[in-house]
C-alpha cells in the first residue's frame, strides 16, 4: 500500500438512543472501560499497515460534534493528521463521504463510530479486492445490513434491514475500498437514481452499485462485535472491555475501606472511601466516592457519589448521586452530565 490510506469515521448522528448524555456531548465521547468509545474505536487501527502514514477523516454533526470532536482530538492525538467534515443535513452514510469527497483518493477505510471489533489490518498490505466488508453472523440480523455471497465467494449484493432471519451474516459497520474513487463514483450514481430508505442513502446499496459495475468485494469474519449505540449495549460492551483487560484493578493496591471486586477500571485521580466497587464497573478521573456500593456501572468524570448504591447505571459527567433511593436495593440510574440526584 503505497499511498496514503485515509480513515473515515461518520459520527454525524444525533444519538438518540444514548440520551440522556448525548444532549451535552457527541455519542463518541460518551466513557466505557475507562476511555471514550472514540479512543477504543481508534485503538483498532493500530494493526493498518504503515500507521504512520494514515489520515483520518472526521464526518461530525453539527453543534456539539463539531464543536468537541476537533478539539478532543487535537488535545489526545496531537500528531494525528486529521480532518474533519460536518454533515448539517442526516441524509445517510453514503451523503456523509460524499461530503468529504475532497479526501476521497486512493485506498479508505470507512468504520462507523459505534463499531468495536477484535480484528488484524494488517493483511490490506496485500488486498487484491476492489472491497472488503467485515462481517458476523448473529442470531437475529433483521435490524441490520447483511451480505448475500455468491457460491464463488464474492458478495452479491447487500440488503439493508432484511425482513427474513434466512441470512444472518451481518455488516457490521466497517469496509475497506482499494480505490476511494471508485466508492466515489457509485456514491454519485446512487444520488442522482435517488437509492434512499426511509430518506438516507446508505453504504450498502452504494456498495451494492458498485458490484453491479464489477467491483469484487469479499467479506472478512470476525467472532467479536461490541456497540455502544444505546445505554444497555453501552454497559455489556463496558462488562466485556474490563473481562478482556481494560481494567486497572491489579494496580490500585490495597485501599483499607475499599473492598475491589474484579473487574473494575478506577482512573488513578479518583478519591474511593468506604466503598464496594465492582465487579465491571468504570470511574473516570476526579470522581469523589464515598460510603457507597457500586456494580456493572459507568461513573464519568467529575462525578460525586456519596451514601448511595448503584447498578446497571451511567451517571454522566460532573453529577452528583448523593443518598439512597430506595434503601433497600441498588439503584438503577441513567443521567446525564451535569445533573443531581439527591435523597434522603
Amino acid at each position: 500500500m503505497t499511498e496514503t490510506l485515509k480513515i473515515f469515521i461518520p459520527m454525524a448522528g444525533w444519538g438518540t438512543r444514548m440520551r440522556p448524555h448525548t444532549w451535552s456531548k457527541p455519542k463518541p465521547l460518551v466513557s466505557v472501560a475507562g476511555k471514550t468509545s472514540l479512543e477504543h474505536l481508534l485503538d483498532m487501527f493500530k494493526s493498518v499497515p504503515n500507521p504512520e502514514n494514515v489520515e483520518y477523516v472526521f464526518i461530525l454533526g453539527p453543534f456539539l460534534g463539531e464543536l468537541q470532536v476537533p478539539a478532543f482530538i487535537k488535545e489526545n492525538y496531537p500528531e494525528m493528521k486529521a480532518h474533519f467534515v460536518v454533515q448539517h443535513e442526516m441524509k445517510g452514510q453514503s451523503h456523509a463521504l460524499w461530503l468529504a469527497r475532497e479526501h476521497m483518493h486512493g485506498p479508505m477505510i470507512v468504520c462507523f463510530s459505534d463499531t468495536l471489533m477484535e480484528t488484524d489490518f494488517s493483511f490490506l498490505d496485500q488486498e487484491t479486492a476492489d472491497g472488503v466488508a467485515w462481517v458476523m453472523p448473529v442470531p437475529d440480523p433483521r435490524r441490520f445490513g447483511v451480505a448475500d455471497v455468491g457460491a464463488d465467494g464474492w458478495v452479491t449484493r447487500f440488503i439493508e434491514k432484511p425482513q427474513s432471519m434466512d441470512n444472518n451474516l451481518v455488516v457490521v459497520g466497517c469496509y475497506y475500498f482499494q480505490k476511494s474513487e471508485t466508492l466515489l463514483a457509485a456514491i454519485e450514481d446512487q444520488m442522482q437514481r435517488g437509492l434512499t430508505f426511509k430518506g438516507e442513502y446508505f453504504l450498502t446499496d452504494t456498495i451494492t452499485l458498485m458490484i453491479g459495475s464489477g467491483a469484487k468485494v469479499r467479506t472478512e469474519r470476525i467472532s467479536s462485535w461490541l456497540d455502544t449505540g444505546t445505554i444497555d449495549a453501552t454497559l455489556e460492551t463496558n462488562r466485556i472491555l474490563l473481562e478482556r483487560g481494560a481494567g486497572n484493578d491489579s494496580e490500585i493496591g490495597t485501599r483499607p475501606t475499599v473492598k475491589i471486586v474484579p473487574p473494575v477500571f478506577i482512573h488513578p485521580s479518583a478519591e474511593v472511601s468506604e466503598a464496594v466497587i465492582g465487579p465491571h464497573v468504570s470511574i473516570g478521573a476526579n470522581c469523589v466516592v464515598r460510603q457507597a456500593v457500586v456494580s456493572d456501572s459507568i461513573i464519568e468524570a467529575d462525578t460525586r457519589l456519596e451514601r448511595t448504591a448503584l447498578t446497571h447505571s451511567l451517571i454522566g459527567r460532573n453529577c452528583v448521586v448523593e443518598g439512597q433511593v430506595n434503601p433497600t436495593e441498588a439503584a438503577r440510574l441513567n443521567i446525564g452530565d451535569n445533573s443531581s440526584v439527591i435523597s434522603g
